[in-house]
C-alpha cells in the first residue's frame, strides 16, 4: 500500500504519459498479420499489452521486444499456426475480445483463458457473430464468459450481424481481421456500440496499416477481403486515459498540468476529457506539444460518459470536489470491467465521506470535502490511480494494492510523484 502526500503540488509542472493501450493492442495485431517486418516506437510495455505481445507469439508470430525504443514483429500474411493448444491472457479485456477474433485465423484448436475475474466477462456476443460466419468456437463454461475454445480452419468472410451493446471491442475484434479473410466482411451492427471512438481508433489503425474500410456512420461496414496490411514503422501516441489523471490532478488541486505528446486531434475519445473539464470551470490551453488544463472553481454537471467509460472513475473524483449533485450516465457496461467500477467508486467516495450512490446505467456523486481513508482497488487500475488524484486534497489516503497499476501504466506512481513540491 502507499500514502498519498496531500496539499504538496507544484503550481504547474509537465508530465508524460506512456502510448496508448488501446493504440498498442491495435497495432500489435496488425503487425502480426501484416505483409512483413513492422517496428513499433513508443508501444506501451504494460501487463495487458504483454499479455497480448505474448499470445501472438503463442500463435506463430515472430517478435522482438528486447530493445526498449522499439518492437519488431514479423508479419504472418494472416496466417497463424499456435504453436500452444491454451494461451493465457490474465483479466485484459482487450486482449481476450480483440484475440478471439484472431484465433479464428489460426489453422488448429486453441483455447484462450485468463483470471477467475475474466471468466466473468461477457464476450458471448462476438462468439455468436464468429459463429455466423462458420467459426467453430464456444464458451467452455457455457455461460457466454471466457475461456473460449477456436477450433479454427479458413475464415472465408461474408455477412455478420453483431450486438455491441455491451462493447465495441467485439465490433474492433471483426474490422481487424476482416481483410485477412477471402471475402472480406459486411458488418452490420444490430445494437450499439458503446464507446464508439474505440471504433474509430480501430479503423484509424488499420487506415495507418494500408487497410481501406467503409462505413455508414457506426451502424454498417464493409472491409474488403485479401488487402494487405503494410510492414513499416509506426509510432503509438501518448495515451489519452492516462492523461485524464494528470488533468483531473488540476481540476482538483488547483493548479496547472500540461500533458506532453497530447494533441486535439487525436482519435482517442478520451482526449475530449479535456473538453468536460472546462465545463466543470477549468480551462484548457492545447499547445504545440501537449495540453494544459488549469484547475478553477469547480461546478456539477450532467453528462453522458458512454464514449469516455475509462475516465469515468476519474471524472467521479473530480465531481467529489465540485459544487452540487453530477450524474454520470450511460455507463452500465462499466459493471463489466476488471471491477464493477460504479460500485467499486461508489463504495470508496462513501468512505471518503461522499455522498455517491449507483444506479443501473448511472453513477451520482455530490460534492463536499473528501477525507483520506483507505481505498480498497478491488485489483483495478484505474481505481487505484483515480483515488490517488483524490489523496492530493485528502491527507490519509491511502492506496492498497498500488501495484495494479502495472495493467496500464508501469511507471504510474514515478510520474506521479513528479507532481509534489
Amino acid at each position: 500500500m502507499i500514502e498519498i502526500k496531500a496539499h504538496s503540488i507544484k503550481p504547474y509542472c509537465e508530465v508524460a504519459v506512456p502510448g496508448s493501450k488501446s493504440y498498442t493492442h491495435r497495432y500489435l495485431i496488425a503487425s502480426a498479420l501484416s505483409d512483413g517486418e513492422c517496428r513499433i516506437g513508443n508501444a506501451l510495455r504494460s501487463e495487458d499489452t504483454l499479455l497480448t505481445l505474448q499470445a501472438l507469439r503463442q500463435m506463430g508470430v515472430e517478435i522482438d521486444d528486447a530493445s526498449s525504443d522499439q518492437i519488431v514483429v514479423a508479419g504472418s500474411g494472416g496466417r497463424l499456426f499456435p504453436q500452444s493448444e491454451e494461451v493465457f491472457l490474465g483479466n485484459s479485456g482487450t486482449s481476450m475480445r480483440l484475440l478471439t477474433a484472431v484465433a479464428a485465423l489460426c489453422q488448429g484448436k486453441i483455447t484462450l483463458t485468463g483470471t477467475d475475474r475474466m471468466g466473468e466477462r461477457p464476450i458471448q456476443d462476438l462468439i455468436d457473430a464468429l459463429q455466423q460466419l462458420g467459426v467453430r468456437i464456444r464458451s467452455v463454461n457455457q455461460n457466454g464468459c471466457p475461456p473460449v475454445v477456436i477450433e479454427a480452419g479458413t475464415l472465408r468472410g461474408g455477412s455478420v450481424s453483431i450486438n455491441c451493446r455491451i462493447s465495441s471491442q467485439y465490433l474492433s475484434a471483426l474490422l481487424l481481421i476482416a481483410p485477412c479473410t477471402e471475402l472480406g466482411l459486411n458488418i452490420a451492427v444490430s445494437e450499439g456500440p458503446v464507446s464508439k471512438p474505440y471504433v474509430d481508433m480501430t479503423i484509424d489503425a488499420m487506415k495507418k496499416f494500408g487497410v481501406s474500410v467503409q462505413r455508414e456512420d457506426y451502424e454498417r461496414f464493409e472491409v474488403a477481403g485479401r488487402q494487405p496490411y503494410r510492414s513499416g514503422d509506426y509510432t503509438v501516441e501518448a495515451d489519452g486515459s492516462q492523461a485524464g489523471y494528470f488533468w483531473a490532478a488540476a481540476a482538483v488541486c488547483g493548479t496547472r498540468i500540461k500533458v506532453n505528446g497530447m494533441t486535439l486531434n487525436s482519435c482517442q475519445g478520451d482526449v475530449k476529457f479535456t473538453e468536460l473539464l472546462q465545463s466543470i470551470g477549468c480551462r484548457f490551453e492545447p499547445e504545440p506539444d501537449g495540453i494544459v488544463v488549469s484547475g478553477g472553481r469547480l461546478k456539477a454537471v450532467d453528462v453522458d460518459m458512454g464514449d469516455m467509460p475509462d475516465l469515468v472513475p476519474t471524472l467521479a473524483v473530480v465531481a467529489a470536489f465540485a459544487e452540487g449533485t453530477t450524474t454520470i450516465r450511460n455507463v452500465s457496461h462499466l459493471r463489466a470491467k476488471e471491477s464493477d467500477r460504479l460500485a467499486a467508486v461508489a463504495n470508496e467516495l462513501v468512505k471518503m465521506g461522499v455522498d455517491a450512490r449507483c444506479r443501473a446505467d448511472e453513477l451520482i456523486v455530490t460534492g463536499g470535502k473528501p477525507r483520506g481513508t483507505e481505498i480498497e482497488t478491488y485489483g483495478d487500475h484505474r481505481i487505484a490511480m483515480s483515488f490517488a488524484v483524490a489523496g492530493l486534497m485528502s491527507p490519509g489516503t491511502i492506496i492498497r494494492d498500488e501495484n495494479c497499476v502495472e495493467k496500464s501504466f508501469p511507471n504510474f506512481w514515478e510520474v506521479f510523484d513528479g507532481l509534489y513540491l
